[in-house]
């Protein structure tokens, strides 16, 4: 997805929903857009210079919030387009902070923690001055991590010469992170789909689901959604997974992941070889799977117009970011498929953000069964929200998610 597609979202939802023209145009574009180059002595005495970024999309609703992440991958352009999006993701759930995001264009495998320390610092030292509790809150993403955190909040305090517990969230609980903050995504998700199946008349027990990705988010969705009662007939990581019908044990299925075995845990399949409705099942086919609800939960860009016709759903629900391109949405959407968008679906973990920091911030703290029922609670309000305008109007999911929030942000503009 590239920031011009976004730009072009956000300005299509202005006209289509009536927002004041200056204001959209002051929203399509970014703030703030900081690069560093960040010299790095490396073990072997040299010194290395790293590219880093820092965009800080929109503050009308307060501090900019997003993650920093460590990735060969990392440019301007994708941090551009991530924190258009966390603007929209945290409107659309209505929390006050804006969207920003940040990182490093770095192999962090090639490291070592000595090396990664010292990244982590030279990035904070350059962009301590545009960062702070009430101005630009950073946060985990891709590669990076609690201790990581824990670097940067620690240089960052040396370089204000003051403690700054709320500048940065995801952290360690000892070091002032709250307990939900690693399960948060996957449980706001799995919120999502509790509302997404209630409005559509579904049970829990006759619904069932199919998930692509087993990291934390999808591993966590599938923990909430098992125990909430959902069907779960197929999960698949990158390398693959399984198949059943009749649902799969999550607690079965964890334990076959985590030794590395992708077999089927509530059938004799395995001993008397393959039945019909159990087996293996790709990363890739697990997407036609026949079920209510299926949840790309991995990477972006996994349904495009090649493989849109062969989708079985009658739901999609972006857990992973953008996994669902534009002119496979086209196609979906003359298919009668319901698209739940990333900016609602996997905004759970932005939300505990946002408690981790009132916490550290605001003193009000939250007991870990609070934080859960404020979390499910919140997303399930917000879900609401999206299917009453996205009915009311007659328009998308996708398309009522970026109203609500487009029109949030212009309320708060100066």
């Amino acid at each position: 997805m590239s920031y011009k597609e976004v730009e072009n979202l956000i300005t299509a939802t202005g006209e289509r929903s009536k927002i004041d023209e200056d204001k959209v145009t002051r929203i399509a574009k970014t703030e703030r857009e900081v690069t560093v180059n960040l010299p790095v002595k490396m073990d072997n005495g040299k010194v290395e210079i790293f590219e880093g970024f820092r965009v800080q999309h929109n503050s009308a609703r307060g501090p900019y919030k997003g993650g920093i992440r460590y990735h060969l991958g990392v440019n301007l352009e994708e941090v551009r387009v991530l924190a258009g999006l966390m603007s929209l993701k945290t409107a659309v759930i209505d929390i006050p902070f804006g969207g920003g995001k940040g990182g490093i264009c770095v192999d962090p495998s090639k490291l070592s923690q000595g090396e990664l320390r010292r990244l982590t610092e030279a990035f904070a030292d350059a962009i301590s001055d545009i960062i702070g509790e009430r101005k630009d809150v950073p946060a985990p993403d891709m590669n990076t991590n609690p201790q990581i955190m824990k670097w940067f909040r620690a240089r960052f305090e040396k370089n204000i010469g003051k403690k700054s517990p709320g500048v940065i969230t995801g952290k360690a609980v000892a070091d002032g992170g709250i307990k939900v903050r690693d399960e948060a995504t996957g449980l706001g998700g799995a919120a999502v789909i509790m509302e997404i199946a209630k409005s559509l008349g579904k049970e829990p027990s006759k619904t069932t689901i199919a998930i692509q990705g087993f990291g934390n988010v999808g591993n966590h969705l599938a923990h909430h959604l098992y125990h909430m009662g959902f069907i779960i007939s197929a999960i698949a990581d990158i390398d693959g997974g399984v198949v059943h019908e009749d649902g799969l044990d999550y607690h079965k299925t964890y334990d076959e992941f985590t030794a590395g075995k992708k077999v089927c845990d509530i059938c004799m399949c395995n001993v008397h070889g393959p039945s019909t409705d159990c087996g293996n099942v790709s990363a890739q086919k697990i997407l036609e799977s026949k079920v209510d609800i299926l949840v790309p939960a991995a990477v972006g860009d996994q349904i495009t117009k090649t493989n849109a016709s062969k989708i079985n759903a009658k739901v999609i629900v972006e857990l992973a970011n953008h996994p669902v391109d534009a002119e496979a949405e086209a196609i979906l959407s003359k298919k009668g498929v319901l698209i739940v968008p990333d900016i609602l679906a996997n905004a759970g973990g932005v939300l505990a953000s946002y408690y981790e920091w009132q916490e550290n911030v605001e003193g009000k703290k939250m007991s870990y069964d609070k934080s859960v029922k404020a979390l499910i609670a919140k997303m399930k309000k917000a879900t609401e929200q999206v299917l009453e305008l996205s009915k009311q109007k007659k328009i998308s999911m996708r398309e009522a998610a970026y109203s609500i929030a487009i029109s949030r942000i212009a309320k708060a503009l100066k």
